[in-house]
């Protein structure tokens, strides 16, 4: 996989320096973190890891200019698990995981087709104090990896087309759908959006979206998982204050739903920012089982593409001992 990649990103380089209008990009991130880590109900565990703040990545994207205003697009992006050298979230996930597609932007918008990050996950991301952390956002853990009832559908969508208007005085739309492709047990396609809007101090979001197939593990009798959202957030310059609300309803022989609500704060102080989120979740089982995690950390800044952080997070569950995690961590981009 290194010599692939190795060779691919020369490849790529060449490419760029023969050709001024084509315009190719490598970017990436990683983090890495060391600490006490514990779930709700679980042992502590004193270890070395990766991605707990954001998922470390690595990317190859370019475009090509075809007059007129219109180019051609793509992206392809790799997953990876810098404490152990390993590819992927998990072990056997697809290569190219995090996107992979090809595509065209222009007046009209944007538009690609291959496997693509879902307008759910982009709104969850950017409405709460902790971004796209699966290991510390409450908002995240409890709707993209929750300790009770499954959600299914992942952050991206294989054999997907998406599509991503340019912006309209603060308004964007995000559209997206896929197809089961003959697939034994599918139900039918999926389709998800957004609705998005910034405009000086404040954002706000809806998102819905209903998954029919890509799922693993589903219950007897599925036919489908529909959830929506609501965020906003507001900038008061001494705080930035976020807010979610998010209902997640799945349909079986044993129909089941989740409601959640977030809010949290991020506060410049110093040369950092404070971050606090807390997150609730009610999952009918049919009994109700609540989640319940509050987060609080510290990120500096030590360049635009450095930053070290610390995070304590308390995790509970309904019948379980609360977890909890102290840790410290580094993020590079590049």
């Amino acid at each position: 996989m290194i010599r692939s990649l190795t060779l691919l990103a020369a490849a790529a380089l060449c490419c760029a320096a023969a050709q001024a209008q084509n315009q190719l990009q490598i970017f990436g991130l990683l983090d890495m973190s060391a600490g006490q880590f514990q779930d709700a109900g679980a042992e502590r565990v004193v270890r070395v890891d990766s991605g707990r703040l954001s998922t470390s990545f690595i990317g190859f994207k370019g475009s090509n200019d075809l007059g007129g205003g219109l180019k051609s697009i793509f992206a392809i992006e790799h997953f990876l698990r810098v404490d152990r050298g390993a590819a992927g979230r998990f072990d056997g996930e697809a290569f190219w995981a995090r996107n992979a597609y090809v595509g065209l932007s222009g007046a009209f918008g944007t538009s690609v087709l291959g496997r693509n990050t879902t307008p759910l996950f982009v709104s969850t991301l950017l409405f709460n104090a902790f971004g796209d952390s699966f290991g510390f956002s409450p908002s995240i853990r409890q709707l993209f990896a929750p300790a009770v009832l499954p959600f299914f559908g992942d952050t991206a969508w294989n054999n997907s087309l998406s599509y991503a208007s340019n912006d309209n005085d603060g308004f964007t739309i995000n559209l997206i759908a896929n197809l089961g492709e003959g697939v034994a047990g599918v139900t039918g396609r999926n389709h998800g959006a957004n609705l998005m809007y910034f405009s000086g101090p404040l954002g706000a979001t809806f998102a819905w979206q209903k998954v029919r197939n890509g799922a693993v593990g589903t219950p007897p009798g599925w036919a489908g998982q529909t959830t929506w959202q609501f965020g906003a957030s507001y900038d008061l310059e001494v705080a930035k204050l976020f807010g979610q609300v998010t209902d997640v309803e799945t349909a079986a022989a044993v129909s089941t739903e989740t409601r959640l609500w977030s809010f949290g704060t991020s506060v410049p102080i110093g040369p950092g920012k404070v971050l606090a989120q807390y997150g609730h979740a009610t999952a009918k089982t049919p009994v109700e089982v609540e989640h319940t995690t509050f987060t609080l950390g510290y990120d500096m800044a030590l360049s635009k593409t450095t930053d070290v952080y610390g995070v304590f997070m308390a995790d509970k569950v309904t019948g379980l001992s609360t977890g909890k995690t102290v840790a410290a961590g580094m993020r590079l981009r590049f």
